[in-house]
């Protein structure tokens, strides 16, 4: 077994656990929130975006429990720290986190500037311990399809891709989700994982051009974005908190093959991803069950149990998605192409 402290009890935290439940050789041993913590071992539901909603219970005379992550990080039994903090905490404990010896694993975005992500970075290349950022979409089922599809080039090549990302502004933490200064609006906090999925696909853009807004947070609410790629492929990417009330939060993709079309909506359950191609219309592509929070934390404990650092994601990978996302930003402000 593999001994987990997960610190940040809001939304991601709460999923991470469930994750880490269904994982075979994963025990959840600490849990750390400083405003949060639950008295009584049940930390009720916690809304969200993509997740279930009941609460979880946990044994609290064999879970440490404490306001303190620096607690965490003394306890010798525990060998991975899972930070689910808000942005704006995630260099001064994932930095402490390293030099204590632990395993981490780290919530997107990795920080809020390509400098603080520099810094993490560095850190994780010195580091005893391995360093992952929590970009789950890597991992998520019909997304890893589509990367196997595009690598494997059973379609032919990629004309082109569209990505969307969307919801209603956040319901929960609002007090740190608003202050964008800290959070980077929609654009880091939900967009980001379209950005860094496109780079995942097809490697680092060589120039972003990205429209969008501000209505709730002070940074980009908003944003659409072209991506110059490589392989020529006309790609873009919508991220937005703008949804009204009732709308819910959707994500999907349209990618056109040269030889067929794949289509993803989350919204059509059973049916979320169709192909089109043979002439037929719509066939139904089975896809695994579980979710992509699931996959990158089984990916993460195998890579802890065999010794070697995590493959489908670095801490580079994390870096990059922000300054990507940085480009875009600039691109919203200035009206223009940005070179990433």
């Amino acid at each position: 077994m593999i001994n987990v402290g997960v610190i940040g009890l809001g939304f991601m935290g709460v999923t991470h656990i469930k994750a880490y439940r269904r994982i075979p050789n994963a025990r959840v041993a600490a849990i750390c929130d400083a405003f949060k913590l639950p008295a009584d071992g049940v930390i009720a539901s916690v809304a969200g975006n993509v997740a279930d909603p009941d609460p979880v219970t946990l044994d609290l005379t064999q879970v440490q429990s404490t306001k303190d992550y620096r607690e965490v990080l003394a306890n010798d039994d525990i060998q991975v720290v899972d930070i689910c903090l808000p942005t704006a905490q995630h260099v001064e404990v994932a930095i402490a986190a390293l030099k204590a010896g632990k395993h981490v694993v780290c919530e997107k975005p990795l920080a809020r500037t390509s400098a603080q992500c520099a810094e993490i970075v560095a850190a994780a290349k010195v580091a005893r311990g391995f360093f992952m950022p929590a970009m789950c979409m890597r991992f998520w089922p019909g997304w890893s399809w589509l990367k196997a599809a595009i690598d494997d080039g059973r379609y032919g090549n990629v004309l082109a891709a569209r990505f969307r990302r969307v919801s209603g502004p956040p319901g929960w933490s609002k007090g740190t989700y608003f202050k964008g200064s800290d959070s980077g609006g929609a654009l880091l906090d939900l967009h980001i994982h379209d950005t860094d999925f496109v780079q995942f696909l097809f490697g680092r853009p060589r120039r972003v051009y990205s429209r969008g807004l501000s209505r709730f947070s002070g940074a980009t609410d908003h944003v659409l974005t072209q991506y110059d790629v490589a392989c020529g492929a006309t790609v873009s990417a919508e991220g937005s908190w703008l949804m009204s009330e009732g709308f819910g939060f959707n994500m999907a993709y349209t990618v056109n093959f040269e030889r067929a079309t794949a289509d993803f909506d989350l919204s059509r359950g059973a049916e979320t991803l169709r192909i089109f191609g043979d002439g037929t219309g719509a066939r139904v592509e089975k896809i695994e069950e579980g979710d992509g929070y699931i996959g990158e934390l089984t990916h993460f404990l195998e890579s802890v149990a065999a010794g070697r650092p995590p493959t489908v994601v670095t801490p580079d990978d994390g870096a990059a998605a922000v300054a990507i996302c940085e480009a875009e930003e600039k691109s919203v402000l200035s009206g223009q192409p940005v070179e990433v």
